[in-house]
């Protein structure tokens, strides 16, 4: 049933429920990233200073015996980085997605199947974290500190969020293709063919946009693959608190109207 048909769901609300839980979801994530995330992040950085004490650039002079300015304070402490800085930057996430959670649940509420608005919701933060996280994720993984190079790093972010892009296009046209495709196939088959062509349409894009192996040499591989995972554990847990808060907001406040 189409959004305008259903008096009990405005935009309004749906703006202000998806604000709400990108709130809780943004503070969920920010005590995942904090237990989880952090050590590894903290690892990185001490292999970070303890490989830029000896040699600066990779030029084999060592720069220990030279005289050197006081180095600058920082204009932002590692300590608050790790604790302020990150839940601020969590909660904002956070309520920018729920936001946009909201604006794209009431486009999705009944024009994908026939799902209730409590499983719309669920299967919308499902679909989001794939298209907008692991996908783009498996192209270009995120790297802790002293992994990548300082001279790719812009053209790594712009091909990570055209990558993102694309994602997120090949989606909504698969989920299209499913509500085309349906009263001709059937649900399952409409929906299963729209994935084959979503998965084959993401992959030939990833193999055609270079890639970068830059982890160097020595780098540990479990400290490499515990920051990554703590990476998408962080995304996940964003994405299904403002899923299941969205939905449980969604079925109080309708029941109560």
């Amino acid at each position: 049933m189409p959004l305008t048909e259903t008096p009990t769901l405005t935009v309004r609300s749906l703006l202000v429920w998806g604000l709400l839980a990108g709130l809780v979801g943004g503070l969920l994530a920010f005590g995942f990233a904090s237990v989880f995330g952090e050590p590894a992040v903290e690892r990185a950085i001490a292999l970070e200073e303890s490989a830029g004490g000896h040699s600066h650039g990779g030029d084999g002079h060592s720069h220990a015996e030279e005289p050197t300015e006081e180095p600058a304070d920082e204009p932002v402490s590692r300590a608050f980085q790790a604790t302020g800085g990150l839940g601020i930057g969590a909660v904002a996430y956070g309520l920018g997605l729920g936001g946009l959670f909201g604006i794209a649940f009431a486009f999705a509420y009944g024009r994908v199947g026939r799902l209730t608005p409590r499983a719309t919701a669920l299967a919308l933060a499902g679909f989001g974290y794939v298209a907008v996280v692991l996908v783009p994720f498996l192209t270009y993984p995120a790297n802790p500190p002293a992994v990548g190079q300082a001279g790719t790093i812009e053209e790594r972010t712009a091909l990570y969020f055209a990558m993102i892009a694309v994602s997120v296009v090949a989606a909504v046209l698969a989920g299209a293709a499913t509500t085309r495709l349906t009263p001709r196939l059937g649900g399952w088959p409409a929906g299963v063919l729209a994935a084959v062509g979503y998965v084959v349409v993401v992959t030939a894009v990833a193999k055609l946009l270079p890639s970068y192996r830059e982890v160097p040499d020595g780098f540990p591989g479990d400290l490499l693959w515990e920051f990554r995972i703590a990476s998408l554990g962080t995304s996940a847990v964003l994405w299904a608190g403002i899923g299941v808060v969205f939905a449980v907001l969604l079925h109080r406040g309708t029941a109560r109207r």
